[in-house]
């Protein structure tokens, strides 16, 4: 198992358990996930639902870049493994809260995506490092876009590694509702979701789903084009994996595909 869950007076924890590989998501855990959530949708034990990572280190660093996913030929579709790992996806629609500690990069945003909101500890950094490995940042744009300020969003997909925002600026912008002491962002969370545990279940998950259509349309027009934008912008993987070797060995340490901390970013 790869994702551990604890239920306790109404409220999942949810916790990546790949440490090792700061929490990179390989195939099993993106089936794990998507398995967690549509259980949580018939277990009414669960009113709330707090999504961590193990380790401090790393809430999530996107896809293993061990992942092999073969892909069709067709420009108009694509094969991506994460898509189901959020609970939206699993049409789950009680409230699910996101305890960032360390680094949440790439492939990490469809699942802060989809969370209700960020507690993130002041260590905590984000950044999308598609640009500088010749990928384009589609789905993890569109997540962060309806999250975030456009010219911020832009920034922050565009500079690729060279771009870290901090956990501070991140509360300045909106896309961290609360800051905490490093290690304490799972327990803060954990507070806040027993107050939504408390609450009428369906007042809250009506509320979720009503906070979730405001941005819905838009969101799910933005997404349709995210197969051919990645299908024709993509370097061809060989030269991807060339441009993650040639950074490895200029001192980068990659968590997983969606890389990890290198040289020196620009931190806001």
């Amino acid at each position: 198992m790869t994702v551990r869950t604890e239920i306790k007076d109404g409220v999942a924890l949810v916790t990546l358990d790949r440490p090792e590989r700061h929490n990179a998501i390989d195939l099993a855990t993106a089936a794990e996930l998507a398995e967690i959530w549509r259980a949580f949708r018939h277990d009414d034990t669960v009113r709330a639902v707090v999504l961590t990572g193990a380790g401090g280190r790393a809430f999530c660093t996107g896809v293993d870049r061990s992942v092999d996913v073969p892909q069709p030929s067709s420009p108009y579709s694509l094969d991506d493994p994460l898509l189901r790992i959020g609970p939206k996806a699993n049409d789950l629609w009680k409230p699910v809260i996101a305890a960032v500690e360390g680094m949440a990069c790439g492939g990490a945003f469809y699942l802060l995506g989809e969370a209700e909101f960020l507690v993130a500890a002041e260590n905590a950094t984000f950044f999308d490092p598609h640009t500088t490995y010749g990928m384009v940042s589609a789905y993890e744009s569109v997540f962060m876009a309806q999250r975030m300020p456009y010219g911020e969003a832009a920034r922050l997909a565009l500079m690729g590694t060279a771009e870290r925002l901090g956990a501070a600026r991140a509360y300045r912008i909106g896309l961290v509702s609360e800051l905490t002491a490093p290690g304490a962002a799972a327990e803060v969370a954990l507070r806040r979701a027993a107050v939504l545990a408390d609450r009428p279940t369906g007042a809250v998950q009506g509320t979720v789903r009503a906070l979730w259509a405001a941005n819905e349309t838009a969101r799910a027009q933005a997404l349709a084009h995210a197969p051919q934008l990645i299908a024709l912008g993509n370097l061809p993987p060989d030269r991807q994996a060339a441009l993650f070797a040639a950074r490895k060995r200029d001192g980068g340490q990659q968590g997983g595909r969606d890389g990890g901390p290198s040289g020196h970013p620009l931190v806001r």
